[in-house]
């Protein structure tokens, strides 16, 4: 019989847990030895119906609670198995004896679960199978990636980075040495024997300003509006030396959230991008938390970030946050978010109207006037002290010549 055993932990980056996703470490044991080890952080990208035939798109991250009782340890195949809430997902190696490979990864989700997938007109639970491309694996080595790999299937994308996996652990104790998956590895360049085509010094076409989206969320048809959000949005994505940039279109966007006492959530879904904004507050004032944006930009590159420990567009309670100058913040390397005329209230709307608005310090220029009149007075009474001394020099020199 093959005792089984799975231990996890938050994976802690740089003495924090890292911000995009949990972070899972795995030890699979088999007659009380190590016989496959995996630490690794996972984010899911779902599309899924909704009523009227459109898709909604569900954005998650593996949790931490997750299980793995069903891994399993073998000579010649091994399998990571972790399930959650209902779902699971799973990654396959096989082996040689020599090199080891991922040989498929499956993942089940069951739409029933309201929570990941609200709306949704489906309780079915679908599987998607994928082959990966980790491969060639020496025996005796741990496979590392850091850099970001998403496994696309049907409707389905799986974001999987900070890698350190060993499928196949020898005596019982994890290896030492790594294999480092390509993307990691530097690229070396190489001169060109021939002359160079020459390039284009054409730059590239500068975007509009992106339209300013007004959005409201409300509990149900009978209630009054419970958050409010205003503001144009481009999203900017980081493609090695590139940046592509796109903005956000509100026509035809749908809008989702909820509200709540300390937490209220915006959920905005175009034809290309999904956003989640999650605000929290303090009782004294709210701020925004969390974002997570997911999306493919117009060459094709699928793309997923989220940010959980953000500190932006803070406010007091019973009032809104205002900000008409455009705005930048980088949610993770690869994507930046600016922002355009901005004004977002997430807790206290009355009557389905924003409160009185706290400007950001880019539009606030009341604070010029008593610079400029102080600055004034200032050189006032320079001028008058200036004055004074040299009359009262002339006087001086008068009163001696008599």
């Amino acid at each position: 019989m093959m005792s089984r055993h799975a231990a996890f932990v938050l994976l802690l980056a740089f003495g924090a847990v890292f911000q995009l996703s949990c972070g899972i470490e795995v030890n699979v044991t088999k007659e009380d030895k190590l016989c496959l080890y995996a630490n690794l952080m996972l984010n899911f990208s779902v599309s899924y119906e909704v009523a009227d035939n459109k898709n909604q798109t569900a954005v998650f991250e593996l949790p931490a609670n997750a299980t793995a009782d069903g891994s399993a340890c073998d000579n010649t195949t091994s399998m990571l198995k972790l399930d959650f809430e209902g779902h699971s997902w799973s990654m396959t190696f096989t082996t040689d004896g020599k090199n080891y490979q991922a040989a498929i990864v499956t993942f089940s989700y069951n739409l029933s679960d309201s929570k990941l997938f609200p709306n949704s007109v489906s309780n079915e639970t679908k599987t998607v199978i994928v082959k990966p491309q980790m491969k060639d694996v020496g025996i005796d080595t741990c496979y590392s990636c850091h850099s970001k790999d998403t496994i696309e299937a049907d409707s389905v994308n799986m974001t999987l980075w900070n890698v350190l996996i060993q499928a196949f652990v020898i005596n019982g104790s994890k290896s030492e040495n790594l294999t480092i998956c390509e993307a990691d590895t530097p690229m070396t360049t190489v001169a060109p024997t021939t002359a160079p085509r020459p390039t284009s010094t054409t730059p590239a076409p500068t975007l509009p300003t992106p339209t300013t989206g007004k959005y409201s969320y409300k509990p149900d048809e009978n209630s009054t509006a419970c958050l409010l959000a205003n503001f144009g949005l481009r999203i900017g994505v980081k493609q090695g030396d590139k940046l592509e940039e796109m903005n956000f279109e509100p026509n035809g966007t749908q809008i989702s959230g909820s509200c709540g006492l300390n937490s209220s959530e915006l959920k905005l879904v175009s034809s290309s991008i999904t956003i989640e904004f999650t605000f929290t507050n303090d009782t004294k004032k709210f701020r925004l938390h969390a974002l997570n944006v997911t999306g493919k930009t117009s060459s094709g590159l699928m793309f997923t970030e989220a940010n959980n420990n953000m500190s932006l567009w803070e406010a007091t309670l019973g009032s809104s946050y205002m900000c008409n100058k455009e705005q930048n913040f980088t949610i993770a390397s690869l994507v930046t978010i600016y922002t355009f005329n901005v004004q977002v209230q997430p807790f206290g709307v009355k009557k389905g109207l924003f409160s009185t608005a706290h400007e950001c310090s880019l539009d606030d220029t009341s604070i010029l006037i008593p610079i400029i009149v102080g600055a004034a007075l200032a050189g006032l009474i320079l001028i008058v002290v200036i004055a004074y001394v040299i009359g009262r020099r002339k006087t001086y020199v008068g009163y001696q010549t008599l």
